[in-house]
Parts: C-alpha cells; sequence; structure tokens
C-alpha cells in the first residue's frame, strides 16, 4: 500500500503543483507510471458495499495549468483505432493527446488515494481495480508511447 500511495504522490505532484523544478523530470513520470502500472497486478479487490460519499473533483481547480507548466512541449501523437486490424484501404489512424493522457491519469489516481484515505480500503483499492482497467490502463499506455517516443526523436 505504500508503494502504491508513493506512486500516486509522484505522478499527481504535476497536476498539483506549478513549475517543479526537478532533475529528470519525465524520467520520474515515466518510472512512476509504470510503477503504477505493475501494482494493478498485485491487489486483490472486493467489493465494499458501504455507501460512501462521492469524490468532489472540483477541489483540483490547477490541475492543467499545472500540467502545462511541467510538461509545456506535452502534444499530440498518431496512434491506431484498433492496433489489432490489419492494414487496409480505409483509416486506422487516430490523433492521441499526451497532454489529455495525462489530465485523465492524474483525475483518476486522485480519486483513487481520495478513496483510500476517506472511504476505506476495500473500496479504494476496487475502484483502483476498476478505474485503472476500464480508463486509466490505455491512458499510461498512450502516455508512456508518447514519451519514448518524444525521447528517441531528441536523439534524431
Amino acid at each position: 500500500m505504500k508503494e502504491l500511495i508513493e506512486s500516486i504522490n509522484e505522478i499527481v505532484k504535476y497536476g498539483l503543483e506549478s513549475n517543479i523544478s526537478e532533475l529528470e523530470k519525465v524520467q520520474n513520470l515515466e518510472k512512476n507510471l509504470i510503477i503504477f502500472y505493475k501494482l494493478y497486478f498485485e491487489f486483490e479487490d472486493k467489493f465494499d458495499e458501504t455507501e460512501y460519499s462521492e469524490f468532489d473533483s472540483s477541489k483540483f481547480l490547477n490541475i492543467e495549468e499545472n500540467i502545462k507548466s511541467n510538461f509545456p512541449t506535452i502534444g499530440f501523437y498518431n496512434t491506431f483505432i484498433d492496433l489489432t486490424k490489419v492494414p487496409t484501404t480505409e483509416s486506422n489512424c487516430a490523433l492521441g493527446d499526451a497532454f489529455d493522457d495525462l489530465l485523465d491519469i492524474i483525475k483518476d489516481i486522485l480519486e483513487i488515494k481520495w478513496r483510500l484515505e476517506n472511504n476505506s480500503y476495500d473500496n479504494g483499492i476496487w475502484f483502483f481495480k476498476f478505474i485503472f482497467k476500464n480508463h486509466t490502463k490505455q491512458h499510461i499506455l498512450g502516455l508512456l508511447n508518447y514519451l519514448n517516443e518524444s525521447e528517441s526523436q531528441q536523439f534524431i
């Protein structure tokens, strides 16, 4: 659990704080995204039937501006609609957005952390497993691919 909270804190800081002065900022983000991804496989979830109050995301007003200040060059990338589809004459290309990926990741994991701290362990882990599989995972994969390609392009 400690490793989960630490990786969450390392990722969300880029949306909660502006102009973070940190060496290897991209590498730190990438490392913690991978840790967070790995932890998905290490938790068992049990549904908590208790009715809890809902997460209020309106408390986090400056996430977009903070991401822009921390990663000013983050942008669009090419992706495919269906990676398993054999290329044909019809287009399978799509436009991805690394900024949107990071924004959605931060919002999702802020809610995971909030549920762990304010609802219950079971509710937080259940939500982690649910939101990761159905939403966050794809954003992490897109962002990691973007970071990898952006890094490799610097040396061409």
